[in-house]
This record gives structure tokens, C-alpha cells and sequence, in this order.
């Protein structure tokens, strides 16, 4: 499949496409030099790697699991309990929103709910700031 077939089926541009080869993520067919070609299983493998960047993967962390052909059990379930205490977070900080969208205090600071939410928030937001270390060869955490 051309590169060009490949970023229309697949909806990832053409220069993705060419990155995630130099990052051996896919694997063209042609020799340098030559219009990229890609054997037709080039998108499930895109849709794998969709999947592990929706799931909070790095580029290197997929690159791992798909050149051994295995899954890290361990990372996925690591990854998992990770999202898992996001989405409890979320869900948190969302129930505290609605509850200051309809409190009847006129200045939510006034409101125990509101202040209680604040510092949840704050506390959270240190936990991760902590959890964040830098990694030589990794960049600096994202914050």
C-alpha cells in the first residue's frame, strides 16, 4: 500500500507515517529514496498504536511492546491502576463542579463543599507533581 493509500485509510498524515518508520513503529517495503510502501497490515498496527497513546503510552513504551511481539502485562496493569486513580479524580473534581454550578452561596469561597474541592485539587496536583521525576534520557516531566 502506498503511503499516500495508508494516510487517507488510516487518517495519520504522511509525515507521521514516515516518523513512525525512522522510530521503527511500522515498517515500510521500498528502499530509501523510493515512494514509501506499506504492506496492508500497517493499519491494525496504526490502530495499536492509537490505542497505546489513547491509553497514556509513550511512543518508546509501544515501540518496545511491538518490536517483542508481547505485551507487558505488568505496565498495562500498571498503566491501568493509573488511569483507573485519574478517572476517580475526574469524576471527583466533575461532582464538585456541578455541586459550585448550583450552590446557593453567593461567593463559592463562603461554600465548605467548594473549599473542600480546592484543596483536594491541591493536594492532587502536588501528588502528581511529585510522582513526575525526571528521567536522564527522558525530558523533563511534563507540567
Amino acid at each position: 500500500m502506498d503511503i499516500a493509500d495508508v494516510a487517507r485509510r488510516s487518517g495519520v498524515p504522511a509525515s507521521t507515517l514516515r516518523y513512525y518508520a525512522n522510530k521503527g513503529l511500522i515498517t515500510a517495503l521500498s528502499a530509501h529514496g523510493q515512494r514509501r510502501q506499506f504492506p496492508a497490515t500497517v493499519i491494525e498496527r496504526l490502530a495499536l498504536i492509537a490505542l497505546g497513546q489513547a491509553a497514556g503510552f509513550s511512543l518508546d513504551e509501544i515501540a518496545a511492546m511491538l518490536a517483542e511481539q508481547q505485551v507487558d502485562r505488568a505496565l498495562l496493569s500498571t498503566k491501568a491502576d493509573a488511569l483507573d486513580a485519574r478517572i476517580r479524580q475526574l469524576q471527583a473534581m466533575s461532582k464538585g463542579l456541578r455541586h459550585a454550578a448550583q450552590c446557593p452561596e453567593e461567593n463559592h469561597l463562603a461554600c465548605s463543599t467548594f473549599r473542600r474541592l480546592m484543596k483536594v485539587a491541591a493536594v492532587s496536583e502536588r501528588k502528581n507533581r511529585r510522582t513526575q521525576t525526571y528521567k536522564p534520557g527522558k525530558g523533563l516531566p511534563a507540567g
